[in-house]
């Protein structure tokens, strides 16, 4: 593979591992994603926003995932205690309650960003 491919490539899943964890983000504020879109119906339901949560997760876990397996280095975009609750891979109470790291504003600018 060439250099310029490669770099392609990394660029790629780099932009995909920040899509999906701005998803995560976003379902675990609440917040509509992709998601919502595929079940409408669905959101009146009390469990909606679990699956909604596992979902998400499971992509950014996915993503990361396949990131790892071509040698791209996905960590940058994380915190790191954030990329111990994703190499931990399993969703716990503590990720959604400790994913944010306490005082941290980042996440409001990120989702004020794709709203945009």
């Amino acid at each position: 593979m060439s250099n310029i491919a490669k770099k392609e490539l990394e660029t790629f899943f780099l932009q995909k591992v920040e899509a999906a964890k701005v998803s995560f983000e976003r379902a675990l504020d609440c917040k509509h994603t992709e998601f919502d879109d595929l079940y409408p119906y669905m959101n009146e339901q009390p469990q909606f926003f679990w699956y909604k949560r596992y979902v998400a997760w499971s992509e950014l876990l996915t993503v990361v995932k396949l990131a790892t397996e071509l040698e791209i280095d996905w960590t940058p975009a994380f915190t790191e205690q954030q990329v111990e609750f994703i190499e931990g891979k399993v969703l716990q109470g503590k990720v959604l309650d400790y994913w944010y790291p306490e005082g941290d504003n980042q996440q409001e600018e990120t989702l004020s960003q794709m709203e945009e």
